[in-house]
């Protein structure tokens, strides 16, 4: 049996369950894979197994209230394949993890990545410096909390009031579904990755197999939308719905502090379970807010009078 094996472009699930067996056997194996970043990895249902898998887990009351955190919460699922990993992010500069596994389960908790950076001068030294880590979320400076994948914000801090709707493509044409948004000038920006996520979009080709996107999603309570088809017509349906405004599909500039407000109430209840009541709104501001509020499986009703009449957000 040979004592090292190197694996060029690891890419499919098969050659990610072939690499773990081979180490399993106690052979040293050094392998490139397709995926610029660790966080890229852990985001990639295919080849998250190589940083030890992403799994959800549903604590009991008394660890949730320990750990100030939701019950259910992304811990790692087993031993990673690799112990170190490098990304190459330009010529002549690297960032080494030295232990994996317990990187990925400090990022799981929230706390930001910091790895080793070594890089040749041209007159061929290598400087060896630590890259400077990321803020820290509030979640993350509580001793032994652990949130979804990165250090994600709840939706309530991330809008601070910003005006769209950002949305998770998982397996749906970005570049397709940019130019629907375009078409219909709704509030929405396409995310680049999940950790700034709103709600996420996929196909339903996609969600049968479950991949890890979906599956985290799923975790976090984050509300998830299910194409038939990569189709133009399919995303004009999907904004119109979530856009339901006047014939072009378009919301007005001061309705869009409304939604956004609604999304953060069902990300709010969706975490801790207590009814979220929003600020006052006009009539079509509020019957937007009840369409998203239905459309997240929860209830809502309209409280007050004019012009004080709002919504208020309830678990199923």
């Amino acid at each position: 049996m040979p004592e090292v094996i190197v694996i060029d472009e690891i890419g499919t699930e098969a050659e990610s369950t072939a690499a773990r067996t081979i180490a399993e056997r106690g052979v040293q194996l050094i392998a490139t894979a397709h995926g610029r970043t660790l966080e890229n990895l852990l985001q990639n249902p295919t080849l998250m197994d190589l940083v030890g898998g992403i799994q959800a887990v549903t604590l009991s009351d008394e660890e949730a209230r320990r750990r100030r955190t939701q019950k259910t919460v992304l811990e790692r699922k087993g031993p990673p394949t690799f112990n170190v990993m490098i990304e190459i992010q330009e010529r002549g500069r690297l960032a080494v993890y030295d232990n994996v596994g317990e990187v990925v389960d400090r990022f799981l908790r929230g706390f930001p990545l910091s790895p080793e950076i070594r890089t040749r001068t041209e007159g061929g030294r290598v400087e060896v410096s630590r890259a400077e880590p990321a803020k820290v979320q509030p979640e993350a400076e509580n001793a032994g909390s652990a949130i979804a994948c990165g250090p994600v914000p709840k939706l309530a801090r991330r809008r601070q009031r910003r005006k769209n709707i950002r949305i998770f493509s998982y397996g749906v044409s970005r570049i397709r579904l940019e130019r629907v948004m375009e078409k219909l000038r709704v509030p929405a920006v396409i995310a680049s990755d999940i950790d700034r996520a709103d709600l996420i979009v996929t196909l339903k080709s996609q969600e049968k197999r479950q991949p890890g996107s979906i599956r985290e999603a799923e975790a976090r309570g984050m509300p998830r939308y299910v194409l038939k088809s990569n189709t133009t017509t399919q995303m004009e349906n999907f904004l119109r719905s979530l856009f339901p405004s006047e014939p072009a599909g378009v919301v007005d500039e001061d309705e869009e502090p409304g939604i956004s407000e609604a999304m953060a109430g069902v990300e709010d209840i969706l975490e801790n379970g207590r009814p979220v009541e929003l600020s006052p709104q006009n009539s079509r501001v509020r019957r937007l807010q009840h369409l998203l509020v239905e459309r997240s499986g929860l209830r809502s009703q309209s409280i007050g009078r004019d012009p004080n009449r709002r919504v208020v957000i309830h678990s199923e």
